[in-house]
């Protein structure tokens, strides 16, 4: 179990870095350590203590809960399916340049996808 924990904060601290457009070594400056660290965490090979934890998501500007968000779903049964749309480059672009837009726009655009999508249609 503590290894799927691990695993979770480390796909979720790759997220956060590859939303803010950041890479590892960017990242690893920032906190004070070297890029193999940021590797070993994002891949599960190391666990994250808690004060380096509360490094990573000032650097990200993230709260600290980020990390552990959707820990349970993930713990009782991991979709891999999600995970996959998530590490896709396509899925990340969209989402930076989502969060580029003025709310307004972004408001707009959320609405649109939306509708856009149909009830009971499986997701491509």
């Amino acid at each position: 179990m503590a290894a799927d924990i691990d695993l979770h904060l480390g796909r979720r601290l790759r997220r956060r870095r590859r939303l803010l457009g950041l890479t590892q070594q960017q990242l690893a400056l920032q906190v004070g350590i070297r890029f193999q660290q940021i590797q070993k965490y994002e891949c599960g090979a190391n666990r994250i203590s808690a004060a380096r934890l509360w490094q990573l998501a000032e650097a990200l500007e993230t709260p600290v809960a980020y990390f552990y968000e959707g820990l349970a779903e993930a713990l009782e049964a991991p979709a891999p399916g999600r995970a996959e749309v998530f590490s896709r480059r396509e899925t990340l672009d969209l989402i930076q340049a989502f969060y580029q837009l003025d709310e307004t726009p972004r408001r707009r655009l959320l609405d649109l996808a939306k509708s856009l999508h149909v009830e009971g249609a499986p997701a491509r």
